[in-house]
């Protein structure tokens, strides 16, 4: 087993969305481990948020196991274009996708643009996500609570609903949620609730797609080092992120891509309907 770094963490303001690069720890989100075994094998998979952290673990981990990639993400560039160049070195197609989820025409154009470039639509991985951190109620805008929601569960509806008639029989749905959908906290309420709501959003589309073939599920990732840490939690939160779970540290993304693999491949054909953590042995009943 790889020895993954534990905290204190340096100092590290950044502002959002965050750049992977610029962190220290730099996360490890595959590009020298992971090992693709074909299990995705000529699959077309658009995955927002994909420029960095989990999205990109998971973009990495499904081009080496045989997936093309669409990578919709907001403005850091940079990072997309790294990605992108991980992805290609798989021998695999990605499509860059910049621009903001919380407007309805972009939601609608990423799923119009990766059925021209891919035909269809194999695997949905819905991951982007907005939060910033408070230790007030009083100090949460209304515009950005608004901003959260629209950003982490309204564009997952819009997505899912434009991408339904792209995707055959035998596809993957898999939205990200998270610990704080079982364990909210307080410091992050409104991303907090919204993940609540992803989790129950993807449990009753499972129901409502099970007849199309079309399989749901949702991840609830513990505490995970991505550029959203640094960008949005105050410094002594980000000196100390992890430590209060079971194995006292974060998880790197490339630790949480296997799951997302897994879900999205014919292995996972009766799975559906189910939320799974990946919380460094903080549980989720």
């Amino acid at each position: 087993m790889r020895d993954y770094p534990t905290p204190p963490f340096p100092s590290q303001p950044q502002t959002v969305p965050g750049s992977q690069p610029k962190m220290d720890p730099v996360p490890d989100c595959g590009e020298q481990t992971y090992v693709g075994h074909g299990r995705l094998e000529g699959k077309k998979a658009l995955i927002t948020g994909g420029d960095s952290g989990i999205g990109r673990a998971v973009a990495i981990a499904y081009a080496r196991e045989g997936a093309d990639v669409a990578i919709s993400y907001l403005d850091e560039h940079e990072d997309a274009e790294e990605t992108k160049r991980w992805v290609e070195a798989a021998g695999r197609k990605c499509l860059l996708l910049p621009g903001d989820l919380a407007q309805k025409q972009q939601c609608h154009a990423i799923v119009e643009q990766t059925v021209a470039e891919f035909g269809r639509i194999d695997i949905l991985v819905n991951n982007a996500a907005f939060q910033m951190a408070h230790e007030t109620f009083e100090e949460i805008e209304d515009e950005e609570w608004v901003k959260t929601f629209d950003t982490n569960i309204t564009a997952i509806f819009r997505i899912c609903k434009a991408a339904l008639p792209s995707m055959p029989k035998g596809s993957s749905i898999i939205n990200t949620s998270s610990v704080n959908s079982d364990d909210p906290s307080s410091s992050l309420l409104a991303y907090a609730a919204t993940k609540g709501a992803i989790a129950n959003f993807s449990a009753g589309l499972a129901q409502l797609l099970a007849k199309k073939g079309v399989r749901v599920n949702s991840v609830a990732p513990g505490p995970i080092w991505t550029p959203l840490i640094p960008a949005t939690m105050p410094d002594e939160a980000v000196k100390n992120f992890g430590s209060s779970y079971p194995m006292g540290r974060p998880g790197q993304p490339v630790e949480v891509a296997p799951i997302y693999v897994l879900l999205g491949s014919d292995e996972a054909s009766y799975i559906s309907g189910s939320r799974y953590a990946v919380t460094g042995g903080k549980p989720i009943l």
